[in-house]
């Protein structure tokens, strides 16, 4: 039998041997250093998947809160459910090549308002080094470069287009010498030539202050009014992949243009890709990429399309490893809670690749099946089934008494 609810309490239930409050003080009290777990993990999924034919999937994750206790949360984007809602927000960074990927690194995002607030922040037990506001995109960029200095092997960079919506995401990543390709919204303004900006001199020998703001000698074109002007015949069609639909068949039109964000002196030549779906043409993903000028259409559109993996592997987490199910209010909770997740994401990750030849199709879900059915599971007997109800009873009633003592304390205050 398999608890219905992934929490300590649960799993005790189930689980041979445990005790609730043991994992619990694991989990939020015991100095274990979630950093240095997440770079053995780093490690271990560097031998596996790490190469020159790896990305680095960049992405986020909300996990939907109640009550405004727990570190972070706040009303904000939660993709997941594709609304505004009271969660938290993670930044994850995930080690992929091919069909598989696994979770190496992530950060918590603490809005903005939580860094005002010290008492708050205090409660939580937020190191004091990591209390001032850091946006998504300059999250991502610290696990880049975390990655790299630790020497994990991976060829691109892949994020979607909440992060390359920001300019200086994108040329942050080009600075620090990594390719990326990165998609972006639809209202991407692009150049067909190349802008060459300049500092215009000033006019007739007239007097008064002399600009020092670049501008662009061409007009800049959103990408979606672009796609709109081009023939049909100019759309390529290539197949990225087999899935379990068939082939994954795509569209893509494909331009070197050029970028600029009306601060630098020179313009960025880049790729431009626009994918669209078989079954669906009106759907458009629009992404830029500064791979080398050589790099094919075909390669281009495959390294597009590896971002669905980091998608994937955030369901795998949340069904299959509890990434949502936790009961962690702290800093140090939450982050001790997402090593573990990706300690067990990664073992499954390497279990697939075991037994990819004698079971190609073995999924995470297939795994955890496994482990539960096979695994020692405490006895439930009708005796363990009274006790285990007892014992729900026993703190739930102290949960309530104390409820009452702080409310009759505050009424007498």
């Amino acid at each position: 039998m398999q608890a219905t609810r992934k929490n300590m309490e649960r799993m005790e239930e189930h689980v041979v041997g445990a005790d609730d409050q043991a994992l619990q003080y694991m989990l939020t009290e015991s100095h274990w250093d979630s950093k240095a777990v997440m770079n053995q993990v780093a490690q271990e999924a560097n031998l596996l998947l790490g190469g020159d034919e790896s990305c680095l999937l960049l992405d986020e994750s909300g996990f939907e809160k109640k009550g405004e206790h727990s570190v972070g949360v706040a009303r904000q984007w939660n993709g997941r459910l594709g609304k505004v809602d009271n969660c938290q927000v993670g930044v994850f960074a995930a080690l992929g090549r091919g069909s598989l990927a696994t979770l190496i690194d992530f950060r918590l995002y603490l809005p903005e308002r939580w860094s005002k607030e010290e008492q708050r922040c205090q409660k939580s037990g937020i190191p004091e080094s990591c209390r001032h506001f850091k946006s998504k995109s300059e999250l991502a960029l610290e696990m880049v470069r975390h990655q790299r200095q630790q020497g994990i092997q991976f060829a691109w960079v892949g994020a979607d287009g909440g992060y390359g919506k920001e300019p200086a995401f994108l040329r942050g990543l080009d600075n620090m010498g990594e390719i990326f390709v990165v998609d972006v919204h639809k209202d991407q303004l692009i150049y067909l030539e190349d802008p060459q900006p300049i500092i215009p001199p000033r006019k007739n020998n007239k007097r008064g202050r002399k600009t020092s703001r670049y501008q662009a000698q061409t007009k800049p074109v959103r990408v979606d009014n672009w796609k709109e002007t081009q023939p049909e015949e100019a759309w390529q069609r290539y197949t990225l992949r087999d899935s379990t639909k068939g082939e994954l068949i795509v569209e893509i039109l494909h331009q070197r243009v050029w970028l600029w964000d009306k601060n630098e002196p020179n313009a960025h030549h880049w790729h431009l890709l626009v994918r669209r779906e078989l079954n669906s043409q009106e759907t458009c993903k629009y992404t830029l990429s500064n791979a080398p000028a050589e790099t094919s259409t075909h390669q281009l559109a495959q390294m597009q399309g590896q971002r669905f993996w980091i998608e994937r592997t955030f369901e795998d987490g949340k069904s299959e490893s509890g990434m949502a199910d936790y009961q962690a209010r702290k800093w140090q909770s939450w982050h001790h809670h997402m090593t573990l997740v990706s300690m067990a994401m990664l073992f499954m990750v390497e279990e697939r690749e075991r037994h990819q030849e004698a079971v190609p199709l073995l999924s995470c879900n297939d795994i955890e099946t496994l482990l539960r059915t096979f695994l020692p599971r405490r006895d439930i007997d009708p005796d363990e089934i009274v006790r285990q109800m007892e014992k729900r009873h026993r703190r739930r009633q102290a949960s309530i008494d104390n409820a009452f003592n702080k409310q009759f304390a505050f009424s007498t205050s």
